[in-house]
């Protein structure tokens, strides 16, 4: 016998990250960061700014250290050829 068992089919799927925290998007593989949660979807925002888009909790995971750590290079990259503001 488990304890607690019930607790993990009440659940379906992990509770929403803190806001800004990077997630990569399974479905599209892109890192976005979290922004909230609306109606059983996460919102997810490209680094630096832009179109936000939805994603299900079940197609999310945190985003890796080299995955971050990509993302952030990108948008230095991209500011410093004048694309962002």
């Amino acid at each position: 016998m488990r304890n607690g068992a019930s607790n993990d089919q009440e659940s379906p799927h992990a509770p929403a990250p803190v806001p800004g925290t990077l997630m990569v998007d399974l479905s599209q593989d892109r890192v976005g960061e979290f922004r909230g949660e609306w109606c059983g979807q996460w919102s997810l925002r490209p680094i630096g700014g832009g179109v936000e888009w939805t994603v299900a909790p079940e197609a999310a995971r945190p985003a890796e250290p080299i995955e971050r750590l990509r993302a952030e290079l990108a948008r230095a990259n991209r500011r410093s050829r004048g694309e962002l503001l």
